[in-house]
């Protein structure tokens, strides 16, 4: 095991951490969080050895085998399957022993090298390295390629596969999502699921926290605060204690009262019941987990935006992608007002591409793309923030948008961004990572767009900014189109998703769990194409047909969710209605005792009649799942 003992951590003159004290049991996973610049990398830095802790000591780091993700690649020709399998250094010493003994004819030196490799289990090293660069996404002729050929986002995805590959008993790995899709987020999280060592893990995904971690360790005034349980546990944990804290109480029951009117907006949108049951545990989840995040710095909104046409804009018939290649074919989508959508799909299915060619910013192969008159798209990706000006603050890069806006408009809009005082009047220049996204986000926002397409939104967000991004994104007015890895994101702001895949942008009708679950399995279904023009007829008559008896059967379901989904909303306004009555402090009066007691009585009978409706509403929206799906 490991033990840290009254570490304190400087970094310069500023303090870190002070008397942090903790123990990582063997095999233990565990998640280090807190906001960007508390000191998660600093504690990394000490636990391999390239910082010294100021005071304190720890124990039980000799002799165990270290693995972490590098941020930087030091590598020169090597193919990507050599450097991955470098992270096995003893077998990679093996493996090139052997054959420089075999190229040089020293067969003597090449069998003892042979022997060697034996026993030490090596030789489907090579196996498990190209297994490795797949799982992350890599094409399969990758690992033939230099490493010098790969962007800086792939070179890192390198990196984790080289961690990935080392032997260890502790492994340590920072934001290993960062660069990730979402499929090979999902492959990431299976392998550390099934990694038997120690993992300490910075991560800003709730949901792969969640997956792959049974305690959370938080960095929270210089202080190391130790949680059972996942990062839902740690939010829910840390919010009952916050609620005891007075002082907070005034701005957790504003942020409540925000999530409740969220509730009271989509809870019946969903069309499908496991949605709808998902959607309703997320939304009880946040109510309950909003103090949690009370003292956040990250405080934003969307203005609603000023008009907007219908459709907002639309694709007919879109052949997308590039000079050299075609990526998707025939694609039809019409984007509305209010309009949610998420898209799924593997790294290099086309997510981009779309969200490139709806935005604009790729001209079309063939078809049409028709904005609307009032089109008006704030769109987001990593490359966004290639393109600040460096010597120039965050309140220039708003006066650029809009020169006639008040300044103080301005001040008081980015600090909700977390950019106050100097941070907003500086250059950013020395800005990180995630500060550059919240200026490149803050910029999307601030010219009120009737359409966000975003595209990895929350690369290099911490946990608290990602929370503020989704309230936001919640209260937006406009539509959405979101490609994100950040699962947790993707079911509280989307309402339909869609699958990218095989060149086609097709509807996913099932929910994100769904979704994980044919991803890992890698198991695609289709239905075989009829192959001469008289089955094709013959085909679709009997689609008509199935499609015409199917919406008979449907018809009686649909209408008596319909019927529910209308008691329910005339009892939820009943509901309102009588609690703005108990709201008046004049009802308190003894005078008035009857008539208080009668609307508590009324308000109890409006609850319990609001619960059975919700239970008859999933119920009857669990039949009509089963009938859609026995077609």
């Amino acid at each position: 095991m490991i033990i840290l003992r009254d570490i304190a951590i400087r970094r310069g003159s500023k303090l870190l951490l002070s008397e942090a004290s903790v123990t990582l049991q063997p095999g233990q996973h565990l998640a280090l969080i807190g906001a960007n610049g508390c000191g998660k990398s600093s504690v990394f830095a000490m636990l391999l050895g390239e910082l010294g802790a100021d005071t304190g000591s720890i124990e039980g780091l000799q002799g165990l085998r270290i693995a972490h993700m590098a941020q930087e690649v030091h590598a020169a020709d090597e193919t990507a399957a050599d450097y991955v399998l470098g992270g096995d250094a003893a077998v990679a010493a093996l493996i090139h022993r052997s054959r420089k003994a075999e190229a040089s004819g020293d067969f003597e030196a090449a069998a003892a090298a042979h022997q060697a490799l034996d026993a030490a289990n090596g030789y489907d090293a090579p196996r498990r390295a190209l297994a490795l660069l797949r799982g992350l996404g890599f094409e399969e002729d990758a690992g033939e390629r230099a490493v010098t050929s790969f962007s800086g986002g792939w070179r890192i995805r390198l990196n984790l596969a080289r961690a990935l590959m080392t032997p260890s008993e502790l492994l340590l790995l920072d934001e290993p999502t960062n660069h990730l899709d979402l499929d090979a987020t999902l492959w990431l999280q299976d392998w550390l699921g099934r990694y038997e060592g120690t993992l300490l893990l910075i991560s800003h995904d709730r949901d792969f926290i969640d997956a792959t971690c049974q305690r959370v360790l938080h960095i929270e005034g210089q202080r190391l605060n130790a949680y059972k349980g996942n990062y839902s546990d740690f939010e829910r944990d840390r919010a009952q204690r916050l609620a005891n804290e007075q002082a907070s109480f005034e701005k957790q029951q504003r942020r409540a009262a925000e999530i409740e009117d969220f509730v009271r907006r989509f809870r019946y949108k969903a069309t499908k019941a496991k949605q709808a049951q998902s959607r309703l545990k997320e939304l009880e989840r946040m109510q309950i987990a909003a103090p949690a995040h009370f003292d956040s710095p990250f405080e934003f909104r969307f203005l609603a935006p000023e008009r907007a046409s219908d459709p907002i804009l639309r694709l007919d018939e879109a052949d997308l992608g590039y000079t050299d290649r075609s990526v998707l074919t025939q694609v039809d989508l019409q984007i509305r007002p209010g309009d949610r959508l998420g898209l799924l799909g593997r790294n290099g299915a086309g997510k981009s591409t779309l969200l490139k060619s709806l935005s604009g910013k790729l001209a079309l192969l063939s078809g049409q793309r028709q904005p609307g008159a009032h089109c008006a798209i704030g769109y987001f990706d990593q490359q966004q923030l290639d393109v600040l000006d460096l010597d120039a603050s965050p309140l220039l890069h708003l006066q650029r948008l809009s020169p006639d806006a008040r300044q103080q408009e301005m001040l008081d809009f980015l600090g909700g961004f977390d950019f106050r005082g100097d941070a907003a009047t500086t250059a950013i220049r020395p800005f990180s990572g995630g500060e550059k996204a919240r200026l490149a986000l803050a910029m999307v926002v601030w010219q009120r767009p009737n359409l966000l397409v975003l595209d990895e939104p929350t690369n290099h967000l911490d946990l608290d900014m990602r929370h503020a991004l989704e309230v936001a994104l919640q209260g937006f007015e406009g539509a959405l189109l979101l490609v994100s890895h950040d699962r947790h994101l993707l079911r509280n702001t989307v309402e339909t998703l869609a699958l990218v895949h095989d060149g086609r942008v097709t509807e996913w009708s099932d929910d994100l769990a769904a979704y994980e679950r044919w991803t890992l399995s890698r198991e695609v279904s289709d239905a075989a194409a009829p192959s001469t023009a008289d089955e094709r007829d013959s085909s679709k008559k009997s689609q008509r047909q199935q499609a015409a008896a199917q919406r008979e059967r449907l018809r009686p379901l649909q209408k008596a969710v319909k019927a529910t989904e209308s008691a329910m909303a005339k009892t939820e306004k009943a509901l309102a209605e009588v609690q703005q009555l108990l709201a008046d402090n004049a009802l308190y009066d003894v005078s008035r005792k009857t008539e208080l007691a009668e609307l508590l009585q009324r308000e109890g009978e409006l609850k319990s009649e609001s619960d059975s409706l919700e239970e008859q509403w999933l119920e009857q929206q669990e039949a009509l799942e089963l009938a859609l799906s026995q077609g």
